[in-house]
């Protein structure tokens, strides 16, 4: 019996860097597991309405090939670091219709990829990129800029990861938002300069590239930051999380 299929889903953009990582992450997954069958997809809020429709191939589309393809277990993994920041508005609705249409069909929706610890590692290897972009090799300061969110845990969740940040690299580290909650990275960068610090990097702790990531780091650098980080984007580390994620969907479709 064949394995569960795997469908990477991410939030529907208009911007193409966003789809062109998306594209680069499912074929790092593919390379650490080519005997799975593994689909990327978007989730569109438009779909099946009037609106227009910003990336392909939808979800939707992405289950009606797979079903045609044979299989009838599918395990969707959400590319989103946390449900909070938003991005997956219409997914129950989306899989209740995707079943509907597919009789027998069995579809699981995995825990999105979350804030692991081990995206720290791939934080430090974009940082380092940047600084030696900018030629800087001196920091006092560190900001973890993350998307934001209304949900106060979800950017607790972003502040307990900065100290953690801090503590192992012995800098003073602040968390920052891009929308719903403040500080913005101008502020917290200006934060740690008001304290007499000049050297500030921040950090990009979103997936993938858009007009959140431009803002950010547009609002740090004329803060004053020394360097701002690409975000994570298509590392094998983030394959590996999306891989688990699979793994624990996989299992849940075996029948007791």
């Amino acid at each position: 019996m064949a394995a569960p299929a795997l469908v990477a889903l991410a939030p529907a953009s208009r911007d193409s860097r966003t789809t062109k990582t998306i594209t680069a992450l499912v074929d790092e997954v593919k390379a650490q597991r080519s005997d799975l069958r593994v689909e990327r997809a978007f989730l569109d809020p438009a779909a099946g309405t009037t609106g227009a429709r910003w990336t392909r191939p939808e979800l939707q589309t992405v289950v009606d090939r797979l079903v045609k393809a044979g299989h009838d277990e599918i395990v969707v993994v959400p590319l989103v670091l946390s449900e909070a920041f938003g991005g997956l508005d219409g997914l129950s609705e989306a899989i209740d219709a995707a079943s509907a249409r597919h009789a027998g069909l069995q579809v699981r929706v995995s825990a999105p990829l979350g804030l692991e610890a081990c995206f720290l590692e791939v934080l430090d290897e974009r940082l380092r990129e940047a600084l030696r972009d900018a030629r800087c090799r001196e920091l006092d300061a560190l900001v973890l800029a993350a998307a934001g969110s209304a949900d106060p845990l979800a950017n607790q969740s972003v502040a307990r990861l900065a100290r953690l940040w801090g503590t192992h690299h012995k800098l003073p580290v602040t968390a920052a938002y891009a929308a719903s909650a403040p500080p913005a990275t101008g502020e917290a960068v200006r934060a740690f300069r008001a304290e007499g610090r000049r050297h500030i990097a921040v950090a990009s702790l979103f997936l993938t590239p858009g007009e959140l990531t431009d803002r950010a780091a547009e609002l740090a650098v004329e803060a004053g930051a020394v360097a701002v980080s690409d975000p994570i984007g298509a590392h094998p580390e983030v394959a590996r999380v999306i891989l688990a994620r699979y793994a624990v969907g996989a299992v849940e479709l075996v029948p007791v």
